[in-house]
């Protein structure tokens, strides 16, 4: 018999609940825990606790939530750990672990990745941002540099014996097939292996996102104050069988597996990783059971020669705030109230001669803000938010904007108690790719410490395939796309990431025919992207959308409401499409 290996991915994000842990300690053939917390947002926080005390700079749930309570049940099952919990201060989380360990007299040897901070080499990097093209930032204003680093680093520290894994920044899911590298003895070549191990990992990294979190059909996850975290059962060929731990919440179908293998890979036949590049177009993915998902393996290519390197840096500040109100046209009084707190701010700013905001932001939630088509509602949020070079002129506008509670068309509320908000750092996520021969990766397990280069496989190219469902010609009647499939967004920067799938595979050409660039531009079009592109996955009936510019600069840098397109999904889906008649009658449409 093959062998299978179980592992179970117990954090998706720096803050994640601590309920996962346990859950998966108590499946009866875990093999490892996976945990993944890391974001480019994160480490320029981390960056700044690191800068203010040069023992900060980590995942403090990990130690506080994970090994302190947990550590004597995790060398009793004989599990092992890994996770990218390091941050930009690896070797501080490592010694408290180690301490840990040495305290509670276990027998476990812990091994901590480094080299993928680069902050030292800030003052010689010469490079433009891979996306915008963008100048280089001023280096004063930098807050971290970080390399993508890859599994077989991990896989070699398993080899040498560690039982826990901390790492700094890596790509999410190589976390897991670090541990599928060590097990399976997967080498560099074996890019068809390695990339279904990515893709394992690529299911696992958002925790419960692939058992009903997020899902579109979120009323079928019943339970998820008790979600279930998911276990992947990988075989050595690269599939895996994807579940949930008994007696727990959520779900586990082909729609919540596959809403999250689109989750923020852009092309799918080009997600590229420091260890291959990942074909995920003819992946299928079947029920088999109730909570039990197979997801086939993947192809794979050669990686690329680089590493893609992500840097934050500060660019102004920022701030906002949430005002309620209620009453007849609640929406004109919204944007009466924001127009009057800009233009007295404008008025205090140029008295104090501060310039004007760089940018602005008003979206009044509760009158269609969000979908693009605003309407007169009788209870709404307004959302108002700016940017200044100067924290100075922020702190003038929140407290302007105070100072019209006076003033304020009737209705105005909301919740006391908190404070008002205060002027922030924009910090901007800035993209490039380092050569591979540039970095140098150290494995430190305590007693001896080795450095590891990844293999390059330069010159070595593939061509991708051109697929493009059936065409029809019977598309007569409008039913809500939401009927016809699942979707599920995020963000990649600045790009917007929309994965469709389609319910039934009879649906996809009906799909493919109506979500036209111009259709998808129309949905979007209070976004202004500037650019779209769609990909189509004949392996699981879907396709995925990339669309550039429509974040407001993403993460921490934008002042939207949803910076990192996680509702984008639900725009689309909310629109109608023409299927034949035939479906629509299935339908009840």
């Amino acid at each position: 018999m093959s062998k299978t290996v179980y592992i179970g991915g117990a954090s998706g994000y720096w803050g994640e609940s601590a309920m996962a842990t346990p859950q998966l300690l108590a499946h009866p053939n875990l093999d490892y825990l996976v945990y993944d917390y890391l974001a480019e947002i994160t480490m320029s926080i981390m960056a700044r606790q690191k800068a203010k005390d040069p023992d900060k700079g980590f995942a403090t749930d990990f130690v506080d939530f994970v090994m302190k309570p947990f550590l004597p049940q995790i060398a009793a099952k004989g599990v092992k750990v890994i996770a990218n919990a390091g941050g930009v201060n690896p070797e501080s989380c490592g010694k408290l672990v180690r301490e840990l360990v040495a305290e509670k007299g276990l027998d476990l040897k812990v091994a901590v990745i480094t080299g993928d901070d680069l902050i030292d080499q800030k003052d010689s990097i010469e490079a433009s941002d891979m996306f915008s093209g963008a100048p280089f930032p001023p280096v004063d204003k930098i807050m971290s540099i970080n390399a993508y680093l890859g599994a077989f680093p991990i896989a070699k520290a398993l080899n040498a014996g560690a039982d826990i894994v901390i790492t700094g920044r890596c790509v999410d899911s190589a976390v897991t097939l670090g541990a599928c590298i060590h097990e399976f003895g997967w080498k560099p070549r074996d890019f068809d292996l390695l990339a279904s191990g990515s893709l394992a990992g690529h299911i696992l990294e958002c925790g419960p996102q692939a058992t009903g979190g997020n899902f579109t059909d979120w009323q079928d996850s019943d339970d998820i104050g008790n979600i279930g975290y998911p276990i992947a059962e990988i075989s050595e060929d690269g599939s895996f069988i994807v579940t949930k731990p008994e007696g727990t919440g959520g779900i586990v179908n082909v729609g919540t597996v596959a809403e999250q293998m689109l989750y923020e890979i852009g092309d799918p036949q080009a997600y590229l990783l420091p260890d291959v590049t990942c074909d995920f177009s003819d992946v299928t993915i079947d029920y088999i059971g109730e909570n039990r998902i197979s997801v086939s393996p993947a192809r794979g290519y050669p990686p690329p020669s680089t590493y893609k390197t992500c840097l934050t840096y500060m660019d102004g500040y920022r701030a906002g705030t949430y005002l309620t109100l209620y009453g007849e046209n609640a929406t004109a009084k919204a944007a009466k109230l924001a127009d009057a707190g800009f233009d007295r701010a404008q008025r205090t700013l140029r008295m104090f001669n501060l310039g004007e905001f760089t940018e602005t932001s008003v979206e009044i939630l509760g009158a269609g803000s969000q979908m693009g088509q605003y309407r007169a509602s009788d209870e709404v949020v307004l959302k108002v938010a700016a940017k200044h070079p100067e924290a100075k002129a922020i702190g003038i506008f929140l407290k302007e904007l105070a100072g019209l509670g006076l003033a304020t068309p009737p209705g105005l509320s909301g919740f006391t108690g908190a404070g008002r908000a205060r002027p922030s750092p924009v910090v901007r996520l800035f993209s490039y790719l380092t050569p591979k021969e540039d970095v140098t990766i150290s494995i430190d397990l305590g007693e001896q410490t080795f450095s590891h280069r990844d293999q390059k496989f330069e010159g070595e190219a593939f061509a991708k395939c051109s697929f493009k469902p059936d065409a029809v010609s019977d598309a007569e009647v409008d039913v809500p796309l939401i009927k016809l499939a699942w979707g599920r967004s995020g963000d990649k920067g600045d790009k917007a990431n929309v994965g469709i799938i389609a319910r039934k595979p009879e649906y996809l050409p009906y799909i493919w025919a109506a979500v036209t660039d111009e259709f998808i531009r129309d949905s979007y079009t209070h976004f202004e992207p500037t650019g779209i592109e769609t990909f189509y996955l004949p392996g699981s009936h879907s396709l995925n959308i990339l669309m550039d510019n429509v974040l407001g600069g993403g993460g921490a840098a934008s002042l939207r409401n949803d910076a990192q397109a996680k509702g984008y999904a639900q725009i689309l889906l909310a629109k109608r499409v023409k299927v034949s008649n035939q479906i629509a009658e299935a339908l009840g449409c």
